[in-house]
Parts: structure tokens; C-alpha cells; sequence
């Protein structure tokens, strides 16, 4: 069905970030000898590192010889594969004392490890809901602010008594001016970690998608081509991407070259580096030896794949015009009133004012979302408590959720 001599590595390079190599490369060689001083024969926990994101800092963080590596992740076989990976990939020198937890980070059992195993010099935290479909309704949106703000808190309130030198916990783009509570939420731990950062070293960076994730809609696209289902994307919404390996070095420098309460974000141009899904799409197919068979619902994209004969060399491909709640058809990784320093790093931007609120006032909120949570609460009553502490939330509601769609 497929092109044989198909490299995904090479399709992200070639066809969607269209970089050969990473953007990073400069900076990283520029603080080579930082990033060296910093890592090199120290111990480090990383939460959330069997993930794309997590996993990808972790092989970064790898060339500079850490001496302990601790990885955290809830995904036991996302954990087992990042080992096989690890020490299957070359130049990626192993540390003598390397272990995976398949545990949740809230769990008692990880206060036991962080009590018994720190302190450590360097903590990073990949733990988070990153879908909009997390907000289809108030149990998902419930369980998405637990771990993406309440369990930041805590971590943090255990990490105050012994700080790392470094800690770092990934944000997003959709936090800068949010239209979906999962951009809300980490818009509000973005409040939260850095109401701590006259206490513990804290950096955060905001990204732009990575090509083909985990769970993303352009790996969906093959377990599709694997299970001979129809593809399917909107034909409307344009994002920017950044390559696994570049999300890594972006997390990796963020987190040991930032001084604490920066926000860092990948400099990358509107017009050159932002592409829409369904361009893709179809190039994927292209490369794939396919061409597309265009299809207008997704019960004709069912029907086409049913009876798809290889032979033929057209593949079924449904494009649609979004609409589910909390869809931005368009990112930005920064807002009008943040000051942004475009000058220290060759392809890294950073926020330099974020505020700090206050401790207690944070408290204060989430002890008004533990409230909500505990009773027969709406999403609609969840949507105006945070829309009352982050002004620029402008949610976008249709009655539509992702998990209606194909």
C-alpha cells in the first residue's frame, strides 16, 4: 500500500518543519560549555519522560553526562520504549544508574522515590493534558486542571524543601491569549509555578506542535495507513511545527540556560513556517506513492476505505471545515503586553515580564476549583472562574467536542 523506502524522520525535515537541521543547533553549540557545567555528572528527575516531548529532552539531556537518571511517566509501555530507544540510538552515552517509575507523580509512592532519591539538581516536568478534547465535559476538565495545575502545585510545594538548581515545566502556545480551557489551564500553571520562582529556579517554554507526537493528529494519520482507515483533517487550521528532537533541545535549553521566571518560545516566521494540516495530508500521500481520493463525509471515507484496492493507488482522504469548541485556527506564542527579548539566542525568543501573582491568591483560586469540582458543577461555571483570573480568555464554544469527530 505504502512507499517501502518511506523515513518519517526525513518527511518532518523535508516536507513539514523544512529544515534540515535542527533549529537549535546554533544556540546549543553557543552554550555547549554551560550546558556541560550545568549537567554533566549531576541527577536528574524527569516527569512525564516516556511522552514525545519528555522523551526527546531526555536524549538531549543524555549527551551531557548526567550522572543519575530518574523518569517518571504513568505510560509503562511508552516507559519500556524509551530505554529500548536510548540504548539502541548511538551517541547517546547511558548513565550507570538509570530507572523508569510507571507511576503517577500525585501518587504516595512518588513522594517515597522524591523523598528517598533527592534532592535532585535538575527536576523537569512533562506531566500534562496537551488536547483540546480534554474539555468535552466537566469530569475530563476536571482530571485536565489536576494534572496540569493542582499537581504542579504540589510538586513544587515538595520541591521547597530541598530546591533543585533547575526546574522546568512545559506550557504551551495555546496559553498565550487562550480559546480552549486546556490552554487555560496551563495558562494558570503558568501562574502557579511562577508565583514560586523567587524560591526555587523555574523556567517554562511555550511551543509549537511537534510533528507527529504522540496522539497527534499527524501520527493518527499512521495508525490509519496501519489499520487501512481513511484519513482525515481540517482543511482550515494552519500550525506551527517543531521536529521531536527540536522539542527536546528547546525544553532542554529552557530549562538550564533560563534565569528563573523566563518564558521561552521558538522564533519561527508566520508566513514560512506555518502550515495547514491538509497540506500534509496530502503530501504525505504523495510520498506515501498515493494519491488522494477526496471525500466529502466521514461516512464515505468509511465506505472508500472498506473497499480500498491497493492497485489503484488512491487513498481515501476526508477535509472538513473545524468546528468543535475551543479550535484556534491560527498561533501565537506570545500576547501584545509581554516583553519579549528577540536578541539572547539565535532561534529562541524569551517573555521577560510574566507576572508573579501572588501565592495566596493562587491558593485562594484553587481552593474555588476544588469547591466547584466537589459538587454537580457545569463546564460553563468552570469556564467563568478561570475567565475571571486570566482576562484574555475567550472561549470559543460550539456544543462540539474532538471525540465527535473522526
Amino acid at each position: 500500500m505504502t512507499n517501502n523506502s518511506f523515513y518519517l524522520d526525513a518527511f518532518i525535515k523535508e516536507h513539514v518543519i523544512k529544515r534540515r537541521s535542527s533549529l537549535l543547533t546554533e544556540d546549543i553549540e553557543n552554550n555547549k560549555h554551560t550546558l556541560d557545567l550545568e549537567i554533566r555528572n549531576k541527577k536528574v528527575l524527569v516527569i512525564g519522560g516516556a511522552g514525545t516531548i519528555g522523551s526527546s529532552f531526555i536524549k538531549a539531556l543524555l549527551r551531557f553526562r548526567p550522572a543519575q537518571l530518574i523518569a517518571i511517566d504513568i505510560n509503562e509501555n511508552g516507559l519500556t520504549e524509551l530505554v529500548r530507544d536510548c540504548r539502541s540510538s548511538t551517541g547517546l552515552p547511558i548513565p550507570p544508574d538509570f530507572r523508569t517509575y510507571p507511576i503517577n507523580f500525585g501518587d504516595a509512592v512518588f513522594d517515597k522515590i522524591l523523598k528517598k532519591e533527592g534532592p535532585f539538581d535538575i527536576v523537569a516536568n512533562f506531566a500534562a493534558h496537551k488536547h483540546v478534547r480534554s474539555e468535552k465535559d466537566i469530569f475530563s476538565i476536571e482530571a485536565m486542571v489536576n494534572n496540569n495545575v493542582l499537581l504542579a502545585k504540589k510538586l513544587l510545594d515538595q520541591l521547597l524543601l530541598s530546591p533543585p538548581k533547575h526546574f522546568f515545566c512545559v506550557s504551551t502556545d495555546k496559553a498565550a491569549n487562550p480559546v480552549n480551557v486546556m490552554g487555560a489551564s496551563k495558562k494558570l500553571m503558568e501562574d502557579v509555578i511562577l508565583s514560586y520562582s523567587e524560591n526555587i529556579p523555574i523556567t517554562t517554554a511555550r511551543f509549537a506542535n511537534v510533528a507527529f507526537s504522540n496522539g497527534s493528529l499527524l501520527a493518527g494519520f499512521m495508525d490509519r495507513f496501519a489499520k487501512r482507515q481513511p484519513l482525515s483533517c481540517p482543511n482550515d487550521v494552519r500550525r506551527y511545527f517543531v521536529s521531536p528532537q527540536e522539542s527536546g533541545e528547546i525544553c532542554l535549553l529552557s530549562c538550564i540556560l533560563g534565569k528563573s521566571g523566563d518564558i521561552f518560545f521558538p522564533k519561527l516566521d508566520e508566513e514560512k513556517d506555518m502550515i495547514l494540516f491538509s497540506e500534509i495530508a496530502l503530501t504525505l500521500l504523495e510520498q506515501m506513492g498515493l494519491s488522494p481520493d477526496i471525500c466529502h463525509s466521514e461516512e464515505e471515507g468509511r465506505e472508500k476505505a472498506a473497499n480500498y484496492d491497493p492497485a489503484g493507488g488512491r487513498y481515501p482522504l476526508f477535509l472538513f471545515s473545524s468546528n468543535t469548541s475551543g479550535e484556534k485556527l491560527y498561533e501565537e506564542f506570545y500576547t501584545p503586553d509581554e516583553i519579549v527579548d528577540l536578541d539572547s539566542y539565535k532561534n529562541l525568543g524569551l517573555i521577560k515580564n510574566a507576572p508573579r501573582k501572588n501565592r495566596a491568591e493562587l491558593t485562594s483560586l484553587i481552593d474555588k476549583l476544588d469547591s466547584l469540582f466537589s459538587k454537580d458543577a457545569t463546564k460553563e461555571e468552570l469556564v467563568a472562574l478561570m475567565q475571571g483570573v486570566i482576562p484574555n480568555f475567550q472561549h470559543i464554544e460550539t456544543g462540539l467536542n474532538l471525540d465527535q469527530k473522526m
